[in-house]
């Protein structure tokens, strides 16, 4: 890949493509890292992230990692899924955000010289022919080395740059899934549940509130394995929900830090 460090840059991701393509080659993504990563490429402007949410449940396990990324210099671009029951009686959802990211990327090539997609949908393929017509160079992410491929081959193509997922997941790949069932990390696992539930006994003595539990720290943290398994619902066309639009450019957020 052709990068230059003065590009003015913006990256969109499809949420759940990108899921099923890092699923399909047994990783997960470390978000914090891909920001670096993608930082050192060019002059990052904005990061998109685009999903489907199904708000009318009492809990999403998508909602901890959509407010981590929001908190952490993504704009979120969000909209309710909604359900409906097909000529064969079988409850489907629909959440489709293809318009949203193709309008977002069409502003975007306004202002940026360089959009990276990270998604391998063909229906993106005109979108990609558009922007380059404008002047801006493009760059699809995705993998051919999943089966079947999860990039379009008319997608590829047509992209001025193709990266191959496998050949970069190693700058944002989540370290604690190599090995993850090894005895090694178990103990590891063992030996940070002890010691929440240490500090939370200390922490029930000091205050004399009732027992704080290893499961109240825990769930601050984003549950990916959890958070991701929602955005496999997400392929299915269409929807005419409002989008939701949060978040800040990153330089934003780290100046009112």
């Amino acid at each position: 890949m052709i990068h230059y460090n003065s590009e003015r840059m913006a990256i969109f991701i499809d949420g759940a493509n990108l899921y099923a393509a890092a699923r399909a080659l047994g990783f997960d993504i470390d978000y914090r890292q891909m920001l670096k990563w993608v930082s050192t490429r060019g002059q990052l402007i904005r990061a998109f992230y685009y999903t489907a949410l199904l708000e009318d449940q009492e809990y999403s396990p998508i909602r901890p990692l959509v407010d981590w990324l929001d908190y952490n210099g993504f704009t979120m671009v969000t909209k309710p899924t909604k359900e409906f029951t097909d000529a064969y009686g079988r409850r489907k959802i629909k959440g489709n955000m293809d318009i949203e990211l193709a309008i977002d990327v069409m502003e975007a090539a306004n202002y940026c010289q360089h959009i990276m997609l990270f998604s391998g949908d063909g229906d993106f393929r005109r979108l990609i022919e558009a922007v380059q017509r404008k002047g801006v160079r493009t760059t699809v992410v995705s993998t051919m080395k999943s089966n079947p491929p999860m990039v379009a081959d008319e997608l590829r193509r047509q992209a001025d740059n193709f990266l191959e997922l496998a050949d970069i997941a190693h700058n944002f790949q989540r370290s604690y899934n190599r090995d993850e069932n090894s005895e090694e990390q178990q103990a590891a696992y063992a030996r940070r549940l002890q010691a929440s539930e240490n500090a939370a006994a200390r922490a029930a003595t000091a205050t004399g509130t009732g027992p704080v539990t290893p499961q109240t720290v825990l769930a601050q943290q984003v549950n990916d394995s959890e958070a991701v398994a929602m955005e496999q619902g997400e392929g299915a066309e269409g929807a005419e929900p409002t989008v939701r639009r949060r978040g800040r450019p990153p330089a934003e957020k780290s100046s009112a830090a």
